[in-house]
């Protein structure tokens, strides 16, 4: 059993992120869990501070219940090392298995994301990861994380136009797509040609299945 826990509390964004898992490896077993005491969506470091203490507890949970692992379903990649300390299987993060799936996949990289407000812990994570160097630009789409819900449409058109700047400015081959609420993104880029989008999700359910 591979548990994916959403921080935030919009079930409906678990939802998508548990059908994309099952969807990308469908002999894994997942299940997908949300944090009802985490807030509506992480933005930013203040959201991310909220929404550790329910996380840290449905990790606890799921490591209890004998996970063979446990995803993050966050791209600030919440709590993570705390996450690792607290649970006695693997542990990772979206935004973690995306960045080194891009990187495998060869050159520099960028990342397009929700909002500026997100941009500076991304960067962060990816220093931290020892990838800094691969990381062409973080870009904020300006579209809030609950917008991908609710005005899915248009918050895509957004998003793919964000891409598209990646593309012409930042001399990659590679886009990683920086939020859980991006999985449906990849299926409405495919008249863009010369580009690798790489879904975190997708990445970590890659990874995980290995455990």
């Amino acid at each position: 059993m591979i548990v994916l826990i959403n921080p935030n509390s919009t079930v409906s964004m678990t939802n998508a992120m548990l059908r994309t898992a099952r969807e990308t490896v469908p002999t894994a077993k997942f299940e997908g869990w949300t944090s009802h005491d985490g807030p509506p969506a992480i933005q930013g470091e203040a959201d991310g501070l909220l929404a550790e203490d329910p996380l840290l507890q449905l990790v606890a949970k799921a490591s209890d219940d004998g996970a063979a692992a446990i995803i993050i379903g966050c791209f600030d990649d919440t709590a993570l090392d705390a996450a690792r300390k607290t649970a006695s299987c693997p542990v990772m993060g979206i935004g973690q298995a995306a960045y080194h799936l891009a990187a495998v996949a060869g050159g520099k990289f960028s990342v397009v994301t929700t909002l500026e407000v997100s941009v500076p812990i991304l960067e962060e994570n990816i220093r931290a990861y020892g990838l800094g160097g691969l990381l062409s630009k973080v870009r904020a789409s300006d579209v809030p994380v609950l917008a991908l819900e609710q005005d899915p449409n248009a918050a895509t058109n957004q998003v793919l136009s964000e891409i598209q700047k990646a593309v012409r400015d930042d001399d990659i081959q590679t886009v990683v797509l920086g939020c859980g609420g991006m999985v449906d993104i990849e299926k409405r880029a495919a008249h863009l040609s010369g580009i690798r989008l790489i879904d975190g999700v997708r990445a970590a359910a890659a990874f995980a299945s290995q455990f």
